[in-house]
């Protein structure tokens, strides 16, 4: 099944409730509530301090989360008691299972607002998102658009408002039971009896990698300090790691594990190094002490916040870069927001092999940030 097949059967099911939508009013007993997107990882881990308020506010509620096929086995345990959907636009039976799982109470969209039309068509009563998302259809279904607010913020912060201006309270490692994992080997488990640190290469974007050569010297220097290095990547990352350690030196996971496997490695890990991509959130989840390299993207959205003040978790980033200059997330132009999401072929500062933010990231940088991480702590 195609993606527009997918999104015509929500459509079909929404414009109904659409036209009825004058008459809709705010629930005051709330029982339901699904959280609707298509997120990549990190930013359905974004979610988390949404769903915590949720369950502070609803302790009784039934919550439901979507969530790309992948990264449902990461909620198995059902943290804050949330039940996570599969939902793929493009399948036919998550699309169904989905539509089939309400009605709900209390619909919230996260990030793009197109998946205001799936609330609706799931039959929630009241539609909560994020104001002016573009094109204007996109916000036909919300009932109630919350603009974002007028200074700056972690994301994640920003979207448990969505629900209760209150705050969560911080995030507690106990509160995310941890994955199920297959076993790992005999040789693999031998690796992870040592002190050993995480490095993770690989990003969702070429401009958000770190020049090759600079992962290798970390390794090395890593194993001055004693310390195992040891790779991670997703299956698409399995030739970056080749590429940066061609003779095998050190431990390597890439492509080797799934998201259960890769929460227990992370785990016992003494560190975590990478980009500013999915497993850097996945990090703050784990309470892994983190260290996460932010070129275009902006380390105050997309870091701690508030909700992960208490985790071990260090940003290093080049703090004036003159063009991480768009004001723009998820298609809303907020005045404070400074970030980029280019590419390699429209970056305006392309250096051959890396953007031009990540290459001014020092070696020496992040090896100092490491080494503080350690042996000091935060």
């Amino acid at each position: 099944m195609s993606r527009l097949s997918g999104r015509l059967r929500v459509i079909a099911r929404a414009i109904p409730k659409l036209a009825l939508k004058a008459w809709r009013r705010k629930p005051t007993d709330v029982s339901s509530v699904l959280i609707a997107h298509h997120l990549l990882l990190g930013d359905t881990l974004l979610l988390t301090p949404l769903i915590a308020r949720l369950r502070e506010r609803y302790p009784n509620a039934r919550i439901a989360l979507t969530c790309p096929k992948a990264i449902v086995p990461l909620y198995a345990g059902r943290p804050y008691g949330v039940e996570a959907l599969p939902f793929d636009p493009r399948d036919l039976a998550s699309v169904n299972g989905v539509l089939k799982s309400g009605p709900y109470d209390i619909g919230i969209v996260a990030g793009d607002n197109r998946f205001a039309w799936l609330a609706m068509a799931t039959r929630c009563r009241w539609i909560i998102g994020h104001a002016d998302d573009t094109p204007a259809w996109k916000n036909w279904p919300v009932d109630e658009a919350h603009p974002y607010p007028p200074t700056p913020a972690a994301w994640a912060d920003i979207a448990a408002t969505l629900i209760d201006p209150t705050p969560p309270r911080a995030y507690c490692p106990d509160d995310w039971p941890a994955p199920q994992r297959a076993p790992f080997s005999d040789a693999d488990a031998n690796i992870l009896s040592q002190a050993y640190v995480v490095l993770h290469p690989g990003a969702s974007t070429a401009v958000k990698k770190w020049p090759q050569e600079r992962w290798r010297a970390l390794a090395e220097h890593v194993e001055r300090l004693g310390y195992t290095p040891v790779w991670s990547g997703g299956p698409g990352e399995v030739e970056l790691v080749r590429e940066i350690d061609p003779k095998g030196r050190y431990a390597n996971f890439a492509g080797r594990v799934g998201l259960g496997e890769l929460w227990h490695l992370f785990a016992n890990a003494r560190a975590l190094v990478c980009p500013d991509t999915g497993v850097a959130h996945l990090g703050r989840m784990v309470n892994v002490p983190t260290l996460t390299l932010f070129g275009p993207g902006n380390a105050m959205i997309h870091g701690a916040g508030a909700f992960w003040r208490d985790a071990p978790f260090m940003p290093i980033t080049i703090t004036n870069m003159p063009c991480r200059d768009e004001p723009n997330i998820f298609r809303r132009h907020v005045e404070w927001v400074r970030r980029c999401d280019r590419n390699e072929t429209t970056c305006v500062a392309w250096r051959g092999d890396h953007a031009a933010c990540m290459g001014l990231i020092s070696l020496d940088a992040v090896s100092r940030a490491l080494e503080k991480l350690l042996t000091e702590g935060l």
